[in-house]
């Protein structure tokens, strides 16, 4: 079916296409439209189901009303939290919301930037998959709004809402060692490059080194983010065993968390009586699991909340005046998977039993 204009309803009308095009983008009453003419337009356009041209608007007005957002999982829960915030108050202030996942692929990442871009939206928010600053310097040098979120790229001045991850791994260490666990295994997310995975890690060096604990870079091993589960399952394998034997599990994020779980009840080996597991960000499932578990919860609705408001505040100014830099606490929430070590453990796999 031909899809209904302008010019349409101004015929059906016998009235001009500017006097529709005025009534139907809202200005009417200042250009002196008598009401029950307005009145007559809405209705028509009702009737043959006239639908704005949403991407000729913004080319016209020169605002669309839409932002982007790209994440680099959006099944993440943690980022699927962050998008649920964004569109609320997005909503509140009269903009649409377009989010998409790069997949942790930074050629995807890119190609979806130049997607949303000729969509007309208005700017972006972006948790980036990223070794390098290149796309965010010629967005900056086009002047283009956008806010980084969780990630950040060192060698960038740009807009950015993240989270303490040096501390907040600090303080998942501590509670480790505090609890009387020593041989603590730090499972790492895949890209190698995020500095956010970095600063965990240098979070949890940092409180070995506080009590007087040896690093030993054989308990630090990295997770594939396309194969997390195969990839848990197999460090856990090696970890659990002489001559490693962990006595407790810090995840650097969620996903790996969830996998530890599963793998571990494969294996018969039970939390924390044989081994301890703490994950760095909280998510639901974390308090109904058996045990629940103990994490680093960090504020989803206010890392969202804020990268609008900042984005917002880009939009309407365009300007390159200060960047900010908002790094939010993040709290330890203490549960049932960090009790107290046990000295005697056993370590069950399919074919073995290890004791310790």
């Amino acid at each position: 079916m031909k899809k209904t204009s302008l010019n349409d309803i101004a015929k059906s009308l016998n009235v001009s296409k500017t006097l529709v095009s005025l009534v139907l983008n809202g200005h009417g009453n200042t250009k002196g439209i008598n009401a029950d003419t307005q009145k007559r337009v809405v209705e028509k356009a009702r009737e043959l189901n006239y639908k704005p041209n949403l991407l000729a608007r913004g080319l016209r007005l020169g605002s669309s009303k839409t932002i982007g957002l790209i994440v680099a999982d959006i099944s993440n829960k943690f980022y699927s939290k962050i998008a649920k915030r964004i569109e609320e108050v997005a909503h509140r202030h009269g903009y649409n919301l377009i989010f998409c996942s790069s997949d942790e692929d930074p050629q995807k990442e890119i190609e979806l930037i130049e997607m949303l871009r000729v969509r007309q939206v208005d700017g972006l928010i972006i948790s980036t998959s990223q070794d390098n600053a290149h796309e965010f310097l010629r967005l900056k040098k086009e002047n283009f709004p956008f806010v980084l979120i969780d990630r950040q790229l060192p060698k960038i001045s740009a807009h950015y809402v993240g989270v303490d991850n040096y501390s907040g791994a600090f303080m998942a260490t501590e509670h480790l060692i505090n609890n009387g666990y020593k041989k603590i295994g730090f499972l790492r997310i895949l890209p190698g490059h995020l500095k956010t995975i970095n600063d965990r890690e240098t979070g949890y060096r940092a409180a070995l080194k506080k009590y007087n604990i040896r690093v030993n870079s054989k308990l630090i091993r990295d997770v594939n983010y396309n194969i997390v589960l195969d990839d848990v399952r197999k460090v856990l394998i090696e970890l659990l065993q002489p001559p490693q034997s962990i006595n407790a599990i810090f995840s650097s994020n969620n996903r790996i968390a969830v996998a530890c779980l599963e793998c571990l009840n494969e294996m018969n080996i039970r939390i924390p009586h044989d081994v301890a597991l703490i994950s760095f960000d909280d998510i639901d499932l974390f308090r109904f699991s058996y045990p629940t578990i103990t994490s680093i919860a960090q504020p989803v609705e206010n890392i969202g909340e804020t990268a609008f408001n900042i984005l917002l505040e880009n939009i309407n100014d365009n300007s390159n005046g200060n960047r900010k830099q908002i790094v939010l606490p993040v709290k330890l929430i203490e549960r049932r998977s960090c009790g107290a070590f046990i000295n005697h453990v056993r370590i069950r796999s399919k074919n073995e039993v290890f004791e310790n």
